[in-house]
């Protein structure tokens, strides 16, 4: 997505630490959100979210979708 600072949801990490350390999942449906980072002293002008897409349970035959922020 042509960003540097990619940041992880606390939904996420929880997800994937979710069966410990030795039983990872092996996929999930991950949703990437790219902002726009209004700190003063940022150095990138852009970050991405990660987050996880709950209730999906099969994978088989997902697309990618794109879908417009309404701001």
């Amino acid at each position: 997505m042509g960003v540097k600072d990619v940041r992880i949801s606390p939904g996420l990490n929880q997800a994937i630490w979710a069966r410990g350390i030795r039983s990872p999942p092996r996929r999930l449906r991950v949703r990437l959100e790219r902002k726009r980072n209004d700190d003063e002293g940022a150095k990138e002008k852009l970050y991405v979210v990660a987050s996880v897409v709950e209730g999906v349970t099969n994978f088989k035959g997902l697309q990618t979708v794109v879908v417009e922020a309404e701001e």
